[in-house]
């Protein structure tokens, strides 16, 4: 009786609750999380002219200043940007929210799996994939670059697959998956970079053991994947897009996200922090790490010094390595104290209630999951922050006050709310500035960010622009709303908790 009943059971343990909670932490946080409008909105506004064209986009149509001035960018994120607006028009905000957590949390289960494989431990596999997603956190608003965070997963399984038993249609994963890439985002050159350090593990072997065969399959994957880099619309042009943005000034001193991490913030403290913890346990193993986890600690290390975008880069890299030194790290310690890793406990020895428990533990996990879906987002008691879809940046109201009552342009307005005022506000309301750094030249970053602050000279600035409207953030341009407002110049016509909008007093009512 009680072996037919331990059969109907599945076997699910401790260990397993470990990493099932980890990835539905991941889902339900997502899920939960509203979308940020900076790097969203401009990139379905060119999905939706992609989709309604049939071509893409070369120009930007959306700035006062700016306008039929060569935008390259397009032509590097254009695929996300078509498949993001095909989803918001099929299923709105809350299908683009679900479409971004189940990429996001897929690329961490890839990572699990993988750590899972390196460590033999669920635990083990749990911590790395953690220490992965604390380090890629503030990455996980829906931008294009998710797609490169899977595919970037994706590889390095694909590497250690092949490693455990060579199997040639995996070299096919690397030019397949570098083609998306590559009409994806920038970062495409992080996935040659994977190619190369694994290549140059397989060099370090076959120079020891002179067994040169297995090297083949690094080159081949290399080869393949960078002529997979070539079927993009600028075919080798793509390069200098992007050594200009690695290189570009304004991006680099004007972007906090590019800028070098510092335990000033949260997402340098996760990062620094992260690193020092790597160090420490390649240190402490008992085993030796490979000539590949080397090169990735030091390489993605030096890439997270260097800006912070380069963090998720880290975690994802090192994740599994992690798993697997930190397992080694606690066999040793039980040996030194005289505990046998394998010894059952008398939790194991009783499977049955046990598993049952697990069982449900793991059912209650998984309806959670599914509850935070952004349909069901409405039940949940959620602080204000995370209540909505859009986050309360997100000048929705404000934007249609404009376009109701026909407010006089030019516009000045916060940097953020560009990118929703490309999607919802044109042609009414060319923008000032937006998330498109490097579209705008330095100088009028400089005026803009004067203007911002209300460094002498704002008003003569916005004359200069012959501003008429103003709409700004409270929080982020309030000593632009306090002089705006002392000056006498500028009327009020309306206020939300997050937003202002004043037009310039001497124009009739």
């Amino acid at each position: 009786m009680k072996t037919g009943v331990r059969s109907h059971i599945p076997h699910i343990s401790i260990e397993h609750l470990w990493g099932l909670v980890v990835i539905a932490g991941i889902f339900i946080f997502v899920n939960t999380h509203p979308i940020r409008p900076h790097d969203f909105w401009w990139h379905i506004a060119a999905g939706r002219e992609l989709a309604r064209t049939g071509q893409i986009p070369q120009v930007d149509r959306y700035s006062q200043m700016l306008t039929g001035t060569p935008y390259p960018a397009y032509q590097t994120f254009w695929l996300p940007e078509w498949l993001l607006y095909q989803l918001y028009r099929l299923g709105g905000v809350p299908l683009v929210i679900c479409f971004q957590s189940i990429l996001v949390t897929t690329t961490y289960a890839l990572i699990l799996g993988l750590a899972l494989r390196c460590s033999g431990s669920w635990r083990a596999a749990a911590f790395g994939t953690l220490f992965a997603a604390a380090l890629g956190i503030n990455d996980w608003n829906v931008r294009p670059q998710t797609i490169a965070f899977l595919i970037a997963a994706l590889f390095l399984n694909a590497m250690d697959a092949y490693r455990r038993r060579p199997r040639a249609w995996l070299l096919l994963i690397f030019p397949l998956s570098m083609a998306i890439w590559v009409n994806s985002h920038g970062t495409f050159p992080l996935g040659l970079t994977l190619i190369g350090l694994w290549g140059a593990e397989e060099a370090w072997n076959a120079w020891h053991t002179r067994r040169w065969r297995p090297l083949c399959a690094p080159v081949v994957a290399a080869c393949a994947a960078t002529l997979a880099c070539l079927l993009n619309p600028r075919g080798i042009g793509i390069v200098h897009y992007v050594t200009s943005m690695t290189t570009n000034p304004v991006i680099q001193n004007l972007v906090v996200e590019w800028a070098a991490p510092t335990f000033n913030t949260l997402g340098g403290t996760l990062f620094l922090g992260g690193l020092l913890l790597s160090a420490a346990v390649l240190a402490l193993s008992p085993k030796r790490p490979t000539p590949f986890q080397m090169l990735v600690f030091l390489i993605f290390g030096a890439l997270g010094l260097k800006t912070l975008r380069g963090a998720i880069w880290f975690g994802l890299a090192l994740g599994p390595t992690l798993a697997e030194h930190g397992k080694r790290i606690g066999e040793w310690v039980n040996q030194r104290i005289g505990e046998s890793a394998n010894l059952p406990t008398p939790y194991s020895l009783l499977p049955t209630p046990y598993s049952l428990l697990n069982v449900l533990l793991a059912s209650m996990v998984v309806l959670g999951a599914l509850l935070s879906l952004p349909w069901f987002k409405p039940w949940w008691p959620l602080p204000p922050e995370k209540a909505g879809w859009l986050s309360a940046e997100t000048p929705v109201a404000a934007t249609e006050f404009l376009l109701r009552e026909h407010v006089p342009g030019p516009l000045f307005h916060d940097m953020g709310f560009g990118s929703y005022l490309i999607w919802a506000a044109q042609p009414q309301y060319p923008v000032f500035v937006d998330p498109r750094i490097e579209l705008y030249p330095a100088e009028m970053w400089l005026d803009y960010l004067r203007i911002s602050a209300a460094a002498p000279g704002w008003e003569e600035r916005l004359e200069r622009y012959e501003i008429r409207t103003l709409m700004l953030s409270l929080q982020e341009q309030a000593g632009l709303v306090a002089a705006a407002r002392a000056s006498g110049e500028w009327r009020e016509v309306y206020r939300d908790a997050t937003s202002i909008i004043l037009t310039y007093a001497g124009l009739p009512d």
